[in-house]
């Protein structure tokens, strides 16, 4: 089974979990979030619309792709600030780059990891999807953290990080010259340390640093995890 089979498969028995076991109902407050694990579940929610059995869901979106898709799918989608989400969610659905046994989280390899954080720690409920291979022993030693920073706070910041024990690299861009931007027009940097750090910890030392918007760990809105074991089937994890 290929990786994105996997992804499609996870996703897709996720979302029909959650509608059998009433997570998931007409009515909603969902969270959409961003990458090639959140598409397809996102697909598979449509679909779930188109065919009646859940009516007047209302997303909000993590990122210009995910309202694309949305739009394309023909899935309502409002603003965080709208009085009709009232700032707060039923429930969010996203991706992972990483999953420790804690069900502590590394996001943002697509970019997106502000407006992920910001729909996930409002949310009631968290919810991941991930295939097998992003579930590992430690966070921050393999997958690199993304970032987000500030372009003119870029060299104090770095040395901030570097005071932490981790090694910076700037995110460059795609067929672009220059640094990835943001949908929030800002900078991204990616970093890793040798040594295991605490994801907890560490995600508010980030913080603190002045010119750091947000970092990928996800340590505070504990998701359940649905992913495959080595049996090939899907299970949720819940710590």
């Amino acid at each position: 089974m290929t990786q994105s089979e996997q992804k499609a498969i996870v996703a897709s028995a996720a979302i029909d979990a959650l509608i059998e076991h009433g997570e998931i109902f007409s009515g909603m407050k969902i969270g959409l979030g961003t990458g090639s694990t959140a598409e397809p579940a996102v697909r598979h929610l449509a679909k779930r619309i188109a065919d009646g059995t859940l009516k007047d869901v209302k997303a909000v979106v993590t990122s210009f792709g995910t309202q694309n898709l949305c739009e394309e799918l023909e899935i309502p989608v409002f603003s965080m600030n709208d009085k009709i989400i009232g700032g707060h969610l039923d429930l969010t659905i996203d991706g992972a780059d990483e999953v420790d046994p804690f069900n502590n989280v590394i996001k943002g390899g697509g970019a997106a990891l502000l407006r992920e954080k910001i729909v996930a720690y409002n949310s009631s409920k968290f919810v991941i999807v991930a295939d097998s291979t992003k579930i590992v022993k430690t966070l921050g030693t393999g997958f690199r953290l993304p970032v987000e920073i500030i372009g003119e706070a870029r060299v104090p910041v770095i040395a901030a990080l570097n005071a932490l024990g981790a090694e910076c690299f700037l995110r460059e861009g795609v067929r672009k010259c220059g640094p990835v931007i943001t949908d929030n027009g800002n900078q991204l940097l990616d970093i890793v340390w040798k040594e295991p750090v605490d994801p907890a910890e560490m995600e508010d030392k980030i913080n603190s640093i002045v010119g750091v918007v947000e970092n990928g760990f996800f340590t505070k809105n504990k998701p359940t995890v649905f992913t495959m074991n080595e049996d090939t089937k899907v299970i949720a994890r819940q710590v």
